[in-house]
């Protein structure tokens, strides 16, 4: 079962879903300034490691960390997180609230509806 992640964990992981697999140094490397300690993040990704997120392999002493929790699930996890907390787990309700939130033009709107159709004549 997926677990959510901390603000710290997601930013991690968006980095190693991004570049597929990395050493601690190529993470920092990709995050904003002001970067974190080594050992941050290091102790990060073993959290990551003991949740199910992440994996590794040894090559001597160096540690390449990898994945393998895919993207998407944990997109689908976080957005049902979201549907079922702030929505009724209506997509209506999420659909009104991004129209009424982000003022929406009605090119938006009819490409979300065209998108909805397309879903749902390929199910």
């Amino acid at each position: 079962m997926i677990k959510e992640l901390t603000k710290a964990e997601e930013q991690i992981m968006l980095i190693l879903w991004e570049m597929g697999e990395a050493l601690v140094k190529d993470v920092i490397e990709k995050m904003n300034e002001p970067k974190p300690a080594y050992n941050t993040v290091s102790t990060v990704i073993r959290v990551l490691e003991t949740k199910g997120f992440v994996d590794h392999k040894a090559i001597g002493n160096t540690y390449i960390y990898f994945p393998i929790i895919k993207e998407t699930d944990y997109k689908r996890f976080a957005l049902n997180k979201v549907m079922n907390n702030y929505f009724e787990n209506s997509y209506e309700s999420l659909v009104s609230f991004l129209v009424n939130e982000k003022s929406m033009s009605t090119k938006e709107l009819d490409e979300i509806i065209q998108l909805a159709e397309k879903l749902k004549n390929n199910k």
